[in-house]
This record gives structure tokens, sequence and C-alpha cells, in this order.
């Protein structure tokens, strides 16, 4: 390597793996999509695995494992905006023609109350005091107009339209020059400026901007984006890559508390000193990736987020709280509920989650609209749209569940609605609208049906859908266009959402509805997942002591009987499906008795295999179990009683998963002992 007096300084062209030299200290650049951050030269040299596998050095704030986690963000962010600026273009155009349908108004008046006769074709008159009249008037109409955020804000720099029925005026436009008293020319006039839809993101805790670069760089719509970190060092940091990156007229560098950065916006009262109204300073995107869990911020962040669908982006880390049975008073002291113990436990933990996020805006009056939620790593990322509607928020508790799960026994689960959303007709009989009313309770003994163990209780938690199917779309729509150089994991990111969109069973939404029909693109607000978690063949084939069934051959069997079965994001060889738990341990008694017999005194007394194996009734009763010989020893077979309800047939053929092409569904460990890596360390 050269001198370091020899190296570039920060003002030049930044490259991959470059080394600049800035206030007598040797940085290193990493590049990740189109951004670059620097990194001090002497950072750890502990290796870590990029998204193809390389090692490279790298800094506590710099995790390429993450970049799935960026780069599926910039992509969702993407998607979302590209609907946001269509409607807010919408709205603008809206306004202009508000504006000049004013001014053709006050025209009109103005010369009615002035008696002027209709003015010939040809030309008006332009005298001083005519002059100054027009221009007064176009400043009246220009000054307010209604934003599409409900504020209202200048519009004077508007291209405005004028009445085509008025004769062509000798009045010079903007683009020529201005007459003075005299006839002297003056300075010509600017042409003035159309407005343009904004598209604002605030990374809530930023570290070293690299998110904030990146959404600038790559999302080509955004007007700004503010970087705020409570570290100082790290703010320091943030404004030296974006100067790096020559990004200083769109990303603001904030050093606070996130929390009192986003509550300052929420006293926004949309006025200025001379009390007209102002444009909402509220942010289109917020996105939260902080060390742990985001628990604390999302009060603040439902309301400083737009709340005509704007979009808050969340990650938690703390899987161990969420997704666990080790911390149960963490997990409600941080998320309103006690996380789920089992096979399921992660799905539990994402609608854990969004029941934070869900009663938190609902406090409020806002709702919110899942559009994806994710289990990856060790982390869980749901985006998540906020709206402004007291009325849809009163189905909050009729989709709010809480859950018996057999955690010591079978793994079978039984949801429990905390209310109800029902349908009533309207006095006339015409119609329907929905009643909020008080679930009947309980809907399960304290004891499993199955097999007789005691169960716990989950929850509260989110019982509606997770995801968004059009939303989802939207994003693998457009990954053929994406450059897989800039975006490393797009073969994951794929494969990730794939899953994600083949898991959601279709949800039963009343045809009565009042609210269904209209939407587009969105669930019904009273739409509750019945079927939310799932199992895995292994799992019951443990309980059971019997060799584990093929998946193919479980999927098929359910398939036959006409229930749907997918699979789950969260856990590899998962079966989702509408099933309920009494035919899935059906299925698993006559795949005993057809395929895998169990050894005789393979299941020990009083175990949950051996009271759903029927072991645990009395010989002489017609639910005995019988058993058989198989190669000179004693099995047994379990449920010949049953033999004959279902029609149950181990088609592996129907349970095959056909995909068009080979997907990266499951990602492996990239490394040993991988994951978020040490909390990072400094003085506020």
């Amino acid at each position: 390597m050269s001198s370091a007096a020899a190296l570039p300084d920060i003002t030049t062209t930044p490259t991959a793996d470059q080394h600049i030299l800035h206030n007598g200290k040797e940085y290193t650049t990493i590049k990740e999509g189109l951004a670059y951050i620097l990194i001090p030269a002497e950072a750890s040299k502990i290796p870590q695995t990029a998204p193809r596998g390389e090692n490279q050095p790298q800094s506590v704030f710099y995790n390429p494992i993450q970049q799935f986690n960026r780069d599926l963000t910039v992509l969702a962010i993407k998607s979302y905006g590209e609907d946001v600026i269509a409607r807010k273009q919408v709205a603008l155009e809206k306004d202009r023609d508000k504006v000049s349908n004013k001014r053709r108004e006050k025209k009109r008046k103005r010369e009615e109350a002035s008696g002027d006769a209709p003015r010939k074709a040809g030309k008006i008159d332009v005298s001083n005091n005519a002059s100054e009249t027009i221009t007064q008037s176009a400043t009246d109409a220009d000054a307010m107009v209604e934003d599409s955020d409900g504020c209202r804000q200048n519009e004077s720099a508007e291209v405005l339209e004028l009445n085509p029925k008025v004769p062509a005026v000798d009045v010079p436009d903007s683009g020529d020059t201005e007459q003075g008293n005299h006839g002297e020319e003056k300075t010509p006039k600017p042409a003035p400026k159309a407005r343009t839809p904004t598209f604002t993101i605030l990374d809530a805790l930023s570290a070293t901007g690299l998110r904030a670069l990146r959404y600038v760089n790559e999302i080509p719509f955004t007007s700004s984006v503010t970087a705020n970190d409570l570290l100082p060092a790290a703010t320091k940091t943030i404004k030296l890559n974006v100067q790096h990156n020559k990004l200083d007229e769109k990303i603001k560098a904030v050093t606070g508390n996130a929390m009192t950065h986003m509550y300052d916006l929420i006293g926004d009262n949309c006025k200025d000193d001379k009390g007209r109204n102002m444009p909402s300073r509220k942010y289109d995107v917020i996105d939260l990736d902080p060390y742990g869990t985001a628990a604390p911020f999302l009060d603040a962040a439902v309301q400083s987020v737009r709340d005509d669908g704007g979009l808050l982006c969340v990650t938690c880390t703390d899987a161990g709280v969420w997704a666990s049975n080790g911390y149960p008073e963490k997990a409600y002291s941080l998320y309103g509920g006690v996380p789920i113990k089992g096979m399921h436990s992660h799905e539990g933990g994402l609608r854990l989650i969004l029941h934070a996020i869900a009663t938190s805006a609902a406090r409020y009056g806002l709702a919110i609209e899942p559009l994806l939620s994710l289990s990856i790593d060790f982390y869980a990322r749901v985006f998540v749209k906020i709206h402004k509607s007291p009325a849809e928020v009163k189905f909050l508790a009729g989709k709010t569940m809480v859950v018996y799960s057999c955690d010591t026994g079978c793994g079978a689960w039984t949801t429990q609605m905390l209310a109800k959303n029902k349908l009533a007709q309207n006095k006339s009989g015409k119609g329907f609208f929905w009643k909020h009313v008080f679930e009947q309770a309980p809907l399960t003994s304290e004891k499993c049906v199955h097999c007789g163990m005691k169960t716990h209780m989950a929850g509260p938690m989110y019982a509606g859908p997770l995801h968004s199917p059009a939303f989802i779309k939207k994003i693998l729509d457009g990954l053929p266009s994406v450059s897989k150089d800039t975006y490393q994991t797009t073969e994951r990111i794929e494969g990730m959402l794939s899953m994600a969109l083949e898991e959601i069973l279709p949800l039963e939404e009343n045809p009565d509805s009042p609210i269904s029909t209209t939407r587009t693109n969105r669930y019904d607000p009273a739409a509750v997942d019945h079927y939310p978690f799932l199992f895995i063949p292994s799992v019951l084939a443990k309980v059971v002591h019997c060799i584990t069934p093929h998946e193919n051959a479980l999927r098929g069997a359910l398939r036959h009987l006409g229930y749907r079965v997918t699979r789950s994001h969260t856990k590899a060889g998962s079966i989702k499906t509408d099933a309920p738990w009494e035919v899935i341990w059906e299925v698993m008694r006559e795949w005993v008795r057809q395929k895998a017999p169990v050894k005789e005194g393979a299941i020990r007394q009083g175990t949950a295999g051996w009271n759903i194996m029927g072991l645990n009734k009395t010989e002489g009763s017609k639910n005995a179990n019988q058993k058989s010989t198989s190669e000179g020893k004693e099995t047994i077979n379990g449920g010949d009683d049953q033999k004959g309800k279902l029609a149950i047939v181990f088609d592996e053929e129907l349970g095959k998963e056909k995909d068009a092409k080979k997907l990266v569904r499951f990602q492996l460990n990239p490394r040993e002992n991988w994951g978020p890596m040490n909390r990072a360390k400094g003085h506020a």
C-alpha cells in the first residue's frame, strides 16, 4: 500500500475497497447496494461471512449478514412508494385544477363587480394598474392549496393553467422580461418550478447511515431522508459517509433520541407563524431497526408516520424473548402478551409483535394493515401500513386472540378470541352492519382434548392476516428487473417471499360485509386467520413413537380429504393446513396402522402418545387398540375403530409441491456463532 500521504481524501469519487485519508485517519470503503460507507482501517479483523460467502473485515456498525434485511427493505419501500407517489400525483393534479377554477371564478367576479364590458378579441389593458391587479389576483389565487395529507401549503410556485376562454393577453409570461413604468427592460423572471410529490423517510436508528444512503441512491423518488442516532460519534460517521457519497442535499443527519425526534412531529398543528395551514412534517416511511426490541419506539412511530397509509418497517432482534419460553414476563412487558412454546413459536412471535404495533396505534384511532411479516434468521421483520380509521380500530378486539397450547403433550393448539365481530341486519331488512360484542368463553377445556395433557395460555396476540398477497406479488414481479450485483440476496428474497405468498391460506370473508366489497387489495377489517400456526410431521411422529411420514405423503393425505395444505417460511419441513387437529391426529393414527406400526412398549403409559393412540381405553371396549404380530414382534396398529370414518390415502404424488423453479427457501447458517454481533458501545 502506498503511504498515507498519497491516499485520496473524502472528496474523491467513492469505489469499493478504496482507502481514504480524512483528518489524518485512514478508512476503508465498503460498498453495499449503490452506497459506500467508510470504516476505520484498523477495524476488527475478525472474519465475517458476507451474503455470497466471502470473508471480509468489518466493524460492529456493519454486519454483512443483514444485507438481506436491507435489500428486502429497499425493494419493499420502492414497491410501496410507487403507489404513494401515484396517489400524491393525482392529489396534486386535483389541487391544480382547484386553484385554476378559483382563479377563473375570482376573475369573473372581479369583472362583474367592475362593470367591465365583455372583452374584445385581441388584447386587454396592460396599464400599470391593470397589470398590478392581475399580478395581485394571481398571488391571491396561488397562495394556498390543500395538500393530500389534509394540511394546506403555498402553491405560488405552481404553473397554473389559464382559462382557455379568455383571449390572449400581452402580459409577459414567466419566461419573458418584465417591463417597467416607462417600458425599460428589467431582470428576466425565473421560470416557476412545478411541484412534484415528496417522499420522506426516517432512518430512526441509523448507526453508519447505510440504510439512508441506500434509500436515496436506490429509490429514485425519495425526496429526503433523516438519519438519526443517539450517539454523537455515530452521527459524525453518518455525516462522513453522506459527504463521501455526495448526498448532502438529500440526507440530514440528526443527533438525538429517536423517540424525542418522532414525538416532536406529533404536536405539529400544520400552521405557520401567520396562522396559515402548512404541510404535515410526518414521514411517509419510518424504519426502526434497533439492537434488540423495537417496542419502546412503537408509540412514537405510529403517531409520526403519515396516517393515510404511511409505512412502518420494524425489526426486533430479541427472538429469545418473543419466540421462546424462557422470558414470558419480559415478552409481556415489551409486547403486551406472553409467547407460545413449541414448533410454532416464531409464528406466535410475529403475532406478538403485530399485537404490540396494533394496540399502540389503536389508542390514537389508527388501524394497521400488515403487508409482510417475516421471521428471518435471528430477528423478525414486519412491514405495516398505518391508517387513520377509528371505525376500523373497533375490529381489533375481535381479531385479537389467546392460544391454549398443548406444549407439554401433543403440540395441538386452540384459539380463543377476546371479542367477536358480528354481522347484524339493518332494521330495514336491507343490508348488514358490523356489531362488536363479547366472545363466549372458554371454547375449550383446561386439558388438551386430544391427549389429555395440561395446556398453557399464550397471547394475547394478533389474529388477522400476516401478509398482503398483492404487496408480495408486486415485489416478486419486480425482482427479474433488479441488478443482481446491487441486490446480492435476490435469490433468498425470491425464495422467502414465495414461501410467504404460498403460506397464505384463503381467509373467509363474509359476502354480506358492507366493507369488503368496497376495498381494493385489502382484507376486510374483520378478517381472522383461524389456522394461524404450523405443525411439523417429525414432532407428531415423536409423540406416538413412529417413523416420520414423508411430507408428500402427509400433504397428500390431507389434500385427498379436501383440505388446503402449504408450508411456512418460519420452519423447514413444516406444514400449514386448515384441517382441524382431530383430522391431523386421525391421519397420524392411520399412518401408524397402514405404514409404521409401533413396537409394543414403545409408548409409555400416561403419555400424550398413549392417549392419542387410544391405549388408555379398556381391552373390552370397542375402542381398544388391536395388536398384531409383524416379523415375530408385537406391534400397535392403533385405531381400527376409526377405520372407515375417513378415507385416508397417502398420495405422495398429490402431496408434491410442484415448483416452477428451484428456490432458496431456507437459508443455511453462513458461519459458526453468527448473529447480530455485540452491541455498539458509546456515550450519548
